[in-house]
């Protein structure tokens, strides 16, 4: 059986394990605090592959950022890590083959092979964190767009310049849908600047008024952007995943959905491969394109 490192790396974190073919994590999963130079980053790396190499057949890249379609380097900025490190010169890491894709592409991939849209031709995928990510598989296929950046959820919601997004640009998906987003409509709605989204969440346990006023509008948002991409994408899934999507009421969104939607009715279900996904979902994309 072949078997993949996996490595997982984000803006605070870098997680690795190795990875068989059937999308099981094999070893003791290592956590490393993600450094802050591009040259530490690099050695991090480096120093990963040099325990695991002789071991496995691929190294598999689950990173922030944009990928190309060649899989090898990542597109343009990539947020809270280090200056440069789009120039990552993966390929040269190591003599065994190298395969790098998006974070979010990676999850929508492992929860398709192993997870909650397993047996589905059509799912989109959306990661509620901080911000939104998402991954969109098309009759088995994953979407990469012309040059690989396609699956950004930076889609309009409103034309009038409600909400600064971190994109740089005005009223994106993101920037409602997230948890960032579920703060400032909490803001909004409270008048308090201070309120945070654990305040609201606590709200709505305890039954609070406000609380699920603000709750219900952050659901709505979601509901709206779910809907725009059911009419574009005709799933037969969408999957929610992240930090956020824990406490989402997945039933309430998809019986709303479906009263609006004009394509065909969607499930929708929250994700069920795992806090791991990222690095398994490199793993299973590496096996299927990265060996030859």
């Amino acid at each position: 059986m072949r078997h993949a490192l996996g490595i997982d790396v984000g803006g605070t974190k870098i997680y690795s394990a190795v990875i068989d073919e059937n999308g099981k994590i094999v070893s003791n999963i290592e956590r490393h605090p993600t450094p802050a130079t591009f040259e530490d980053i690099k050695n991090t790396f480096k120093n990963i592959i040099k325990a695991h190499e002789k071991d496995i057949d691929v190294i598999a890249f689950s990173t922030c950022g944009a990928v190309n379609n060649e899989n090898n380097h990542i597109l343009g900025s990539t947020g809270n890590i280090a200056k440069g490190y789009p120039d990552m010169p993966f390929t040269g890491l190591s003599s065994k083959p190298v395969f790098v894709e998006n974070d979010a592409n990676c999850a929508a991939w492992a929860e398709y092979k192993i997870g909650a849209s397993k047996g589905t031709k059509v799912s989109v995928m959306l990661t509620l964190g901080t911000g939104v990510g998402g991954g969109i598989i098309i009759n088995n296929e994953l979407l990469k767009g012309q040059n690989g950046a396609a699956g950004e959820m930076h889609f309009k919601m409103y034309c009038d310049k409600r909400r600064k997004c971190t994109c740089g640009g005005w009223d994106c998906f993101e920037i409602y849908a997230s948890g960032k987003g579920l703060k400032i409509t909490a803001e909004e709605i409270s008048k308090n600047p201070e309120i945070t989204t654990y305040d609201v969440i606590e709200g709505v346990n305890n039954n609070d008024s406000m609380m699920i006023e603000i709750f219900n509008k952050w659901q709505d948002d979601i509901t709206n952007g779910i809907i725009g991409l059911s009419n574009i994408f005709d799933p037969d899934c969408i999957v929610l995943s992240g930090s956020m999507a824990e406490f989402v009421d997945t039933e309430k969104i998809q019986t709303n959905a479906n009263k609006e939607i004009i394509t065909t009715p969607i499930e929708v279900k929250k994700a069920q491969a795992g806090n791991y996904s990222g690095m398994i979902g490199a793993a299973l994309l590496a096996f299927e394109k990265g060996i030859k």
